[in-house]
């Protein structure tokens, strides 16, 4: 682990820090410390006592939980500028790992909670991103009960782009995928043969281009839009 290089930061206007002055951020990121994973290197496990909480400066995690028979289940994903971490909770209650090579800002969760009641502009902001985060894994679970694949499977590439775009004004020309086809399939409730052939059939509508094993191109941003709409009641 490094230091925090706050000054280059590619998500120092768009993470929560953001809030802070350059004082402020100062006195934060003497705290903590740069981490960088490989893909499939676990940030921390479900049970662990000393999860660290961290916000990521690029790359892709999934959070994700063991059943009973051993089955993986992807409950979230995180972007480039969000949050991961359980405060006030003595352990960690999901795993989280890097689908791709990922780079974060790490911190102890005792720091972390002291800034929280040093800074209130931090708290509040952490707190409207939980409920954000909520309403995402709601959105989720709605699209995997009653959408039809095709639009889980649009809903998902639209959300790739959106979080691999450095504008909020529009979705990026192309990223590559951090999901496999199975993980795809294992977050969304489909086969691995559904997912394929829905991919096929978005790009055959112009709405993607496929550019070798992972990467995506949007062809047709709008399309792709209206593809991903989710059902009304």
């Amino acid at each position: 682990m490094t230091n925090l290089a706050c000054e280059t930061c590619p998500v120092r206007d768009s993470a929560a820090c953001s809030v802070l002055s350059d004082e402020e951020r100062d006195a934060l990121a003497a705290s903590g410390r740069t981490r960088v994973l490989k893909r499939g290197e676990m940030l921390f496990a479900a049970g662990d006592s000393e999860a660290a909480c961290a916000t990521l400066v690029s790359g892709a995690l999934k959070v994700s939980s063991v059943d009973m028979d051993g089955n993986e289940q992807i409950l979230a994903l995180v972007h480039p500028s969000g949050f991961i971490g359980e405060l006030f909770a003595p352990f960690a209650h999901h795993d989280v790992t890097a689908l791709t090579d990922s780079k974060l800002c790490t911190f102890a969760r005792s720091d972390l909670e002291n800034a929280l009641e040093a800074y209130p502009a931090l708290a509040r902001v952490l707190l409207r991103r939980s409920q954000e985060d909520l309403l995402a894994t709601r959105n989720l679970l709605e699209l995997t009960g009653q959408a039809s694949a095709e639009t889980r499977i649009a809903a998902l590439l639209h959300d790739f782009a959106s979080a691999a775009s450095e504008s909020s004004c529009h979705l990026a020309s192309e990223f590559e995928l951090p999901l496999t086809r199975g993980e795809i399939a294992n977050m969304l409730g489909l086969t691995i043969e559904t997912v394929s052939r829905k991919l096929g059939e978005i790009e055959a509508m112009g709405a993607i281009r496929r550019k070798g094993k992972r990467g995506i191109e949007m062809a047709d941003p709008a399309l792709l839009l209206n593809l991903s709409a989710r059902p009304v009641g």
